[in-house]
């Protein structure tokens, strides 16, 4: 099995939702997929333009424990977005954006060392697209960028290796490891969020 690198954006629960719509925003248009509607804990509802296990039925997760999608994103085109967009075949949009995809997402609306956040976990579907999350600054600040407009506290990339790259933390970019000479661990780093 290759790599499988993945961006982990933490935030308080209440704001998975929005979090859901700003990811929307970032999706390539098309008319391929149709909407796929969720209805979230709570019972609030949201329209997304991706799939959960490929497929378009609606999806419920009132109840809460993890939702899966898959999700395609624009990024800007930096020098590592290019190089792969090429490999692919593919070019920018009107913007300069390229579209990135599949990246699997799985959101824990209550994970166990962090209960009052949820978690949504971007996993890179091929190891060149893990490749592309570690080197282009372009797709880290996409995932930043979510963190920040969903009033998420931290943002991680994990690269399978014994530590994680801090991206994002308190509202603030960050680039540090955890474990570090900051943070011991998930502990102390989840203790740091306050609130």
């Amino acid at each position: 099995m290759g790599l499988r690198y993945g961006y982990e954006v933490f935030l308080p629960a209440r704001n998975v939702p929005r979090a859901l719509r700003e990811l929307a925003a970032l999706a390539p248009r098309t008319d391929r997929v149709p909407p796929l509607a969720l209805t979230l804990p709570g019972g609030e509802r949201v329209v997304v333009p991706f799939t959960s296990g490929f497929k378009s039925e609606p999806v419920d997760c009132s109840t809460g424990g993890t939702l899966e999608l898959d999700t395609s994103l624009l990024c800007g085109a930096d020098e590592a977005v290019s190089a792969y967009a090429r490999g692919h075949g593919t070019g920018p949009d009107a913007l300069g954006r390229v579209g990135i995809g599949y990246v699997y997402l799985t959101v824990r609306f209550t994970p166990a060392l962090h209960p009052r956040y949820a978690s949504m976990e971007f996993t890179a579907a091929t190891s060149e697209m893990s490749r592309l999350f570690e080197r282009s600054a372009s797709v880290r600040a996409v995932f930043t960028g979510l963190t920040a407009a969903a009033g998420g506290v931290c943002c991680v990339l994990d690269t399978e290796g014994d530590s994680s790259r801090l991206c994002w933390l308190n509202g603030r970019p960050a680039d540090e490891t955890v474990p570090g000479p900051r943070f011991a661990g998930y502990r102390e780093l989840v203790a740091a969020w306050g609130g």
